[in-house]
Protein backbone atom coordinates (compact mmCIF):
# COMPACT_ATOMS: atom_id res chain seq x y z
CA UNK A 1 0.00 0.00 0.00
CA UNK A 2 2.68 2.19 0.87
CA UNK A 3 4.57 1.56 -2.05
CA UNK A 4 0.82 2.28 -4.29
CA UNK A 5 0.41 5.29 -2.29
CA UNK A 6 3.85 6.78 -3.42
CA UNK A 7 3.74 6.32 -6.70
CA UNK A 8 -0.09 8.29 -6.62
CA UNK A 9 1.46 10.71 -4.77
CA UNK A 10 4.14 10.84 -7.64
CA UNK A 11 2.51 10.65 -10.22
CA UNK A 12 -0.12 13.88 -9.21
CA UNK A 13 3.14 15.73 -8.52
CA UNK A 14 4.24 15.13 -11.95
CA UNK A 15 0.50 15.80 -13.39
CA UNK A 16 0.86 19.34 -11.41
CA UNK A 17 3.83 20.21 -12.52
CA UNK A 18 2.62 19.51 -15.92
CA UNK A 19 0.03 21.86 -15.51
CA UNK A 20 1.70 24.47 -14.22
CA UNK A 21 3.66 24.32 -17.56
CA UNK A 22 1.02 24.36 -19.49
CA UNK A 23 -0.44 27.36 -17.82
CA UNK A 24 2.67 29.71 -18.30
CA UNK A 25 3.25 27.83 -21.72
CA UNK A 26 -0.31 28.93 -22.82
CA UNK A 27 -0.20 32.72 -20.68
CA UNK A 28 2.81 33.40 -22.73
CA UNK A 29 1.79 32.30 -25.89
CA UNK A 30 -1.41 34.84 -24.98
CA UNK A 31 1.11 37.74 -24.06
CA UNK A 32 3.61 36.98 -27.18
CA UNK A 33 0.63 37.69 -29.67
CA UNK A 34 -0.25 40.82 -28.14
CA UNK A 35 3.35 41.82 -28.79
CA UNK A 36 4.06 41.78 -24.93
CA UNK A 37 7.21 39.71 -25.21
CA UNK A 38 9.00 40.92 -21.86
CA UNK A 39 5.86 39.61 -20.20
CA UNK A 40 5.85 36.54 -22.55
CA UNK A 41 9.35 35.70 -21.73
CA UNK A 42 8.49 35.50 -18.18
CA UNK A 43 6.08 33.23 -18.59
CA UNK A 44 8.26 30.53 -20.55
CA UNK A 45 10.83 30.89 -17.88
CA UNK A 46 8.63 30.16 -15.21
CA UNK A 47 7.29 27.24 -17.56
CA UNK A 48 10.72 26.10 -17.92
CA UNK A 49 11.24 25.87 -14.75
CA UNK A 50 8.35 23.36 -14.19
CA UNK A 51 9.61 21.32 -16.68
CA UNK A 52 12.35 21.53 -19.45
CA UNK A 53 10.48 21.61 -23.15
CA UNK A 54 12.38 22.17 -26.08
CA UNK A 55 9.45 24.12 -27.77
CA UNK A 56 8.82 26.15 -24.54
CA UNK A 57 12.43 27.23 -24.66
CA UNK A 58 12.63 27.92 -28.53
CA UNK A 59 9.29 30.28 -27.71
CA UNK A 60 11.87 31.87 -25.18
CA UNK A 61 14.12 32.41 -27.59
CA UNK A 62 11.76 34.09 -30.10
CA UNK A 63 10.44 36.66 -27.36
CA UNK A 64 13.69 37.83 -26.09
CA UNK A 65 14.64 38.29 -30.44
CA UNK A 66 11.85 40.29 -30.39
CA UNK A 67 13.31 42.19 -27.42
CA UNK A 68 16.34 42.60 -29.36
CA UNK A 69 18.65 40.63 -27.32
CA UNK A 70 20.19 38.66 -29.71
CA UNK A 71 23.07 37.13 -27.51
CA UNK A 72 20.54 35.71 -24.95
CA UNK A 73 18.03 34.58 -27.76
CA UNK A 74 20.65 32.84 -29.46
CA UNK A 75 21.84 30.82 -27.08
CA UNK A 76 18.48 28.99 -25.92
CA UNK A 77 18.04 28.62 -30.59
CA UNK A 78 21.36 26.76 -29.80
CA UNK A 79 20.51 24.66 -27.24
CA UNK A 80 17.41 23.44 -28.80
CA UNK A 81 19.09 22.57 -32.10
CA UNK A 82 21.78 20.73 -30.14
CA UNK A 83 19.31 18.62 -28.37
CA UNK A 84 16.32 18.14 -30.09
CA UNK A 85 16.02 15.30 -32.74
CA UNK A 86 12.82 17.03 -34.43
CA UNK A 87 14.41 18.41 -37.63
CA UNK A 88 11.80 21.06 -38.14
CA UNK A 89 12.78 22.47 -34.75
CA UNK A 90 16.27 22.31 -35.41
CA UNK A 91 15.84 23.85 -38.69
CA UNK A 92 14.01 26.99 -37.64
CA UNK A 93 16.31 27.58 -34.75
CA UNK A 94 19.13 27.80 -36.95
CA UNK A 95 17.37 29.79 -39.01
CA UNK A 96 16.29 31.95 -36.49
CA UNK A 97 20.28 32.27 -35.60
CA UNK A 98 20.75 33.15 -38.93
CA UNK A 99 18.23 36.36 -38.31
CA UNK A 100 19.54 37.58 -35.08
CA UNK A 101 22.97 37.65 -37.23
CA UNK A 102 21.54 39.47 -40.17
CA UNK A 103 19.85 41.75 -38.04
CA UNK A 104 23.36 42.83 -36.73
CA UNK A 105 24.55 42.78 -39.91
CA UNK A 106 27.09 39.94 -39.43
CA UNK A 107 26.39 38.49 -43.29
CA UNK A 108 28.70 35.95 -42.51
CA UNK A 109 27.93 34.36 -39.44
CA UNK A 110 23.87 34.32 -40.70
CA UNK A 111 25.10 33.01 -44.10
CA UNK A 112 26.73 30.02 -42.39
CA UNK A 113 23.34 29.26 -39.98
CA UNK A 114 20.78 29.75 -42.92
CA UNK A 115 23.19 26.94 -44.77
CA UNK A 116 22.78 24.96 -41.32
CA UNK A 117 19.10 25.52 -41.69
CA UNK A 118 18.87 24.13 -45.30
CA UNK A 119 21.02 21.18 -44.50
CA UNK A 120 18.00 20.33 -41.86
CA UNK A 121 15.18 21.57 -44.09
CA UNK A 122 15.97 21.67 -47.89
CA UNK A 123 12.98 23.02 -49.09
CA UNK A 124 12.43 25.95 -46.65
CA UNK A 125 12.04 28.99 -49.31
CA UNK A 126 12.23 31.39 -46.80
CA UNK A 127 15.76 30.25 -45.34
CA UNK A 128 16.83 30.00 -49.03
CA UNK A 129 15.87 33.87 -49.68
CA UNK A 130 17.49 35.04 -46.19
CA UNK A 131 20.50 33.30 -47.59
CA UNK A 132 20.45 34.92 -51.07
CA UNK A 133 19.79 38.07 -49.23
CA UNK A 134 22.79 37.80 -47.00
CA UNK A 135 24.70 36.64 -49.78
CA UNK A 136 24.18 39.65 -51.67
CA UNK A 137 24.63 41.76 -48.74
CA UNK A 138 27.88 40.68 -47.98
CA UNK A 139 29.07 40.31 -52.05
CA UNK A 140 27.86 44.80 -51.63
CA UNK A 141 30.39 45.30 -48.25
CA UNK A 142 32.87 43.39 -49.64
CA UNK A 143 33.10 45.87 -52.91
CA UNK A 144 33.03 49.12 -50.06
CA UNK A 145 35.77 47.70 -48.12
CA UNK A 146 37.56 46.83 -51.35
CA UNK A 147 37.25 50.15 -52.35
CA UNK A 148 38.01 52.16 -49.05
CA UNK A 149 41.37 49.88 -48.47
CA UNK A 150 42.13 50.91 -52.14
CA UNK A 151 41.32 54.46 -51.56
CA UNK A 152 43.11 54.17 -48.28
CA UNK A 153 46.33 52.73 -49.76
CA UNK A 154 46.07 55.56 -52.33
CA UNK A 155 46.29 58.23 -50.02
CA UNK A 156 48.65 56.37 -48.16
CA UNK A 157 50.99 56.48 -50.99
CA UNK A 158 50.32 59.70 -52.06
CA UNK A 159 51.37 61.04 -48.39
CA UNK A 160 54.59 59.11 -48.78
CA UNK A 161 55.87 60.64 -52.25
CA UNK A 162 54.68 64.18 -50.58
CA UNK A 163 56.69 63.96 -47.85
CA UNK A 164 59.61 62.59 -49.65
CA UNK A 165 59.30 65.33 -52.14
CA UNK A 166 59.55 67.71 -48.85
CA UNK A 167 62.49 66.17 -47.46
CA UNK A 168 64.23 66.08 -50.42
CA UNK A 169 63.49 70.10 -50.95
CA UNK A 170 64.36 70.70 -47.29
CA UNK A 171 67.82 68.99 -47.61
CA UNK A 172 68.77 70.77 -50.78
CA UNK A 173 68.13 73.81 -48.68
CA UNK A 174 70.65 72.72 -46.21
CA UNK A 175 73.27 71.69 -48.59
CA UNK A 176 76.26 74.16 -48.87
CA UNK A 177 77.13 72.54 -52.08
CA UNK A 178 73.68 72.94 -53.41
CA UNK A 179 73.77 75.01 -56.97
CA UNK A 180 70.31 74.83 -58.07
CA UNK A 181 70.12 78.75 -57.25
CA UNK A 182 73.06 79.30 -59.35
CA UNK A 183 71.93 77.29 -62.70
CA UNK A 184 68.82 79.14 -62.40
CA UNK A 185 70.38 82.24 -62.73
CA UNK A 186 72.41 81.35 -65.59
CA UNK A 187 69.23 80.24 -67.14
CA UNK A 188 67.38 83.42 -66.35
CA UNK A 189 68.93 86.56 -68.33
CA UNK A 190 66.95 88.77 -66.34
CA UNK A 191 68.93 87.77 -63.74
CA UNK A 192 72.34 88.30 -65.35
CA UNK A 193 70.94 91.40 -66.20
CA UNK A 194 70.59 92.67 -62.79
CA UNK A 195 73.72 91.38 -61.62
CA UNK A 196 75.83 93.85 -64.44
CA UNK A 197 77.32 96.71 -62.57
CA UNK A 198 75.48 99.98 -62.82
CA UNK A 199 76.54 103.78 -63.94
CA UNK A 200 77.06 105.39 -60.56
CA UNK A 201 76.16 109.17 -61.09
CA UNK A 202 78.85 111.83 -61.22
CA UNK A 203 79.81 113.07 -57.61
CA UNK A 204 81.71 115.67 -59.67
CA UNK A 205 80.52 119.28 -60.12
CA UNK A 206 80.09 121.49 -63.32
CA UNK A 207 83.00 123.67 -62.42
CA UNK A 208 85.53 120.34 -61.96
CA UNK A 209 84.31 119.09 -64.86
CA UNK A 210 85.55 122.08 -67.19
CA UNK A 211 88.54 122.34 -65.75
CA UNK A 212 89.26 118.58 -67.02
CA UNK A 213 88.05 118.81 -70.34
CA UNK A 214 89.68 122.25 -70.88
CA UNK A 215 93.22 120.32 -69.63
CA UNK A 216 92.02 117.32 -72.27
CA UNK A 217 91.82 119.89 -75.06
CA UNK A 218 94.80 121.62 -74.36
CA UNK A 219 97.00 118.21 -74.10
CA UNK A 220 95.33 117.15 -77.42
CA UNK A 221 96.21 120.66 -79.21
CA UNK A 222 99.66 120.04 -78.28
CA UNK A 223 99.89 116.33 -79.33
CA UNK A 224 98.51 117.65 -82.57
CA UNK A 225 101.82 120.22 -83.32
CA UNK A 226 103.55 117.64 -82.58
CA UNK A 227 102.34 115.79 -85.34
CA UNK A 228 102.55 118.67 -87.49
CA UNK A 229 106.34 119.28 -87.19
CA UNK A 230 107.50 115.82 -87.91
CA UNK A 231 105.67 115.86 -91.25
CA UNK A 232 107.75 115.79 -94.44
CA UNK A 233 111.51 115.41 -92.36
CA UNK A 234 114.02 113.61 -93.69
CA UNK A 235 115.75 110.68 -91.58
CA UNK A 236 119.22 111.50 -90.40
CA UNK A 237 121.47 109.04 -90.58
CA UNK A 238 125.17 108.89 -88.91
CA UNK A 239 126.89 108.48 -91.91
CA UNK A 240 127.14 110.31 -95.52
CA UNK A 241 128.09 107.52 -97.91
Amino acid sequence: MRQILLICIVFCTQTLHAQIKDVHAYNGNKLYAKGQYKEAGAEYQAALQAKKNHETQYNLGNALYQQKNYEEANKHYESVARNTKEKSLQSISNHNIGNSYLEQKKWDEAIQYYKQSLKENPSSKDTKYNLAYAQAMKKNQDQKDNKKDQKDKDKKEDDQKDKKDQDKKDQDKKDPNNKEGDDKDKQDPQNKEEQKPQPQPSKLTKQQADQILNALNQEEKKLKEKKEKGKGQPVRLEKDW
